[in-house]
């Protein structure tokens, strides 16, 4: 309970938003706290419901489809029957000829590939091989050369792409279906059906935007997509240096993989520890090295844009010369000169400041200090770039919102948190979320400075030794480099790494002001 103006109020009903207006800022902080805590079991069973919808629609979805096919077949005349067998014989027979050809090829190459490769690929995708290449004699040249065998890792990257050439052709088959009655439709209603020229013609007229998204969508399969998947896949086989999948074939393993990174072992090779202690730094270090560089570039900006302020262009020029020099060259620079026995320590030595080698600061040593170095480190990379951004946003922020604000007695702080940060924060939001997300991934800064240490020895695990500055790239980095490379837990680890940032990604991005209050800011 408290107390509004002489009348209790319960903090823990919903208030109305006059009655939540009149709230001090304690009394709002509290309420908020508390119906965020009422608000997680609703949340939680809404996902729970979500989910068993999203289930419920899809199977509706794939009755539906069933559905569908068996009234077209029902239905259709002897065409579109025929083309459940032999596709695009519909549309060819009804005059579509550019369409039914292309229906027509894509079958034939799909039957051919599966009888010349395809089958074969499936066959021994359930095991990913059952013979590894062996040594045999040659009398020809008197010496052991090695007789090729199976490939796992070609087996599994081949049986996958056979398994999605397959997915498209169910796909292609439902796709040929449908446009037979289609057709069928609009001739029985008289109307006349699309020549090729016309389908041609539509693709650069109504149809423009497929025709323009089918390069990037391709690319994004190819590139983005695929890999994920196949990056999936391996996570389940026992891929690693010592079964390279040529001289020594991999299998698959099930769920061992993720019982090994999320089992607690009372040894010291404890996976879960390390993982949690490294995705813990790296989501601290993604936090700090995002908002830091965002505020403080944005007041860098500020100060540089206030009025009075001489030079901007000088200014603005040497923030952005610092940003011009490869961070590979100043990155490393800095690493050699914040070392043991580095420049710094020297320099503090030859004045005095030190009376020997033993009272050096140990930069890179120390796990608190060095954490603290590489995220001040990344606020001087960062803050140039930001400070260009922040500069465009602040120059087309209405200055009479300013002399409102002004006139009505707010402080520079109160126009600040009213007027600029809100404006900042719709205009680059989406640049934050990305900013975030790259810096989980960031692999130059701790690289080059830190390679990851200081090494600790808690971290020390089977898939490879990881330091207190390791972000989960670059404990990826460890895992698949050396002679025993654990390609699989890397996949595994990667999976994880997928999940955490799409979960963040999607909470945040249903946060941000740009897409709940772009009515405010238009």
């Amino acid at each position: 309970m408290s107390e509004l103006k002489g009348q209790k109020i319960d903090l823990s009903q919903d208030l109305s938003d006059l009655e939540y207006l009149k709230l001090t800022k304690l009394q709002g902080i509290v309420y908020d706290v508390i119906h965020f805590f009422k608000a997680v079991p609703a949340g939680i069973g809404k996902f729970f419901v979500g989910i068993v919808n999203l289930i419920k629609n899809f199977f509706g979805k794939i009755a539906g489809e069933f559905k569908d096919i068996f009234v077209t077949f029902k239905e259709g005349d002897f065409k579109t029957r025929l083309s459940f067998l032999i596709m695009g014989f519909g549309s060819i027979t009804r005059g579509q000829i550019l369409r039914g050809i292309l229906f027509l090829v894509f079958e034939i190459v799909f039957i051919v590939y599966m009888a010349v490769a395809g089958f074969y690929w499936l066959g021994k995708f359930r095991t990913l091989g059952d013979a590894g290449g062996t040594m045999e004699y040659d009398p020809i040249l008197d010496t052991y050369v090695r007789v090729a065998g199976d490939d796992s890792f070609k087996i599994l990257l081949y049986g996958l792409l056979t398994i999605i050439f397959i997915i498209s052709f169910i796909y292609t088959w439902r796709l040929n279906v449908k446009q037979n009655k289609i057709a069928q439709d609009i001739l029985k209603t008289g109307k006349k059906l699309k020549s090729g020229k016309e389908d041609l013609q539509s693709l650069v007229d109504d149809e423009f935007h497929k025709t323009l998204l089918a390069l990037p969508l391709t690319g994004i399969a190819v590139f983005t997509v695929f890999p994920i998947i196949f990056m999936i896949f391996v996570a389940f086989t026992n891929y690693d240096g010592a079964h390279d999948g040529y001289a020594n074939l991999f299998t698959w393993v099930g769920m061992n993989n993720f019982n090994e990174l999320f089992s607690i072992n009372t040894g010291t090779d404890n996976l879960s520890v390390a993982f949690g202690e490294i995705l813990s730094w790296t989501l601290m270090w993604a936090f700090f090295a995002t908002f830091t560089n965002y505020f403080l570039g944005m007041f860098v900006a500020i100060m540089i844009n206030k009025k009075g302020i001489k030079l901007k262009k000088m200014w603005r020029g040497i923030l952005v010369l610092t940003s011009a020099v490869p961070q590979f060259v100043s990155l490393l620079y800095i690493s050699k000169m914040f070392a043991t026995n580095g420049l710094l320590n020297g320099m503090l030595l030859d004045w005095g400041i030190f009376d020997n080698i033993s009272q050096y600061i140990r930069f890179w040593e120390e796990k608190n200090l060095a954490r603290i170095m590489v995220i001040i480190i990344n606020i001087w990379i960062g803050i140039p770039y930001l400070m260009l951004i922040a500069t465009g946003i602040l120059m087309n922020i209405p200055a009479d919102l300013y002399e409102s604000a002004a006139i009505d007695g707010a402080n520079t702080f109160q126009q600040y948190t009213k007027i600029t940060l809100p404006y900042m924060l719709f205009v680059t939001g989406p640049y934050l979320l990305t900013s975030f997300i790259g810096n989980i991934n960031n692999f130059n800064v701790i690289f080059l400075l830190t390679g990851g240490g200081p090494k600790n020895p808690a971290l020390l695990t089977s898939a490879g030794a990881a330091g207190d500055t390791d972000l989960l790239i670059t404990w990826l980095f460890n895992i698949t480099t050396g002679a025993e490379s654990k390609y699989y837990m890397a996949s595994v680890i990667g999976i994880m790494i997928f999940v955490v940032v799409s979960t963040l990604s999607l909470i945040s991005y249903n946060l941000m002001p740009s897409t709940r209050n772009e009515e405010d800011f238009s």
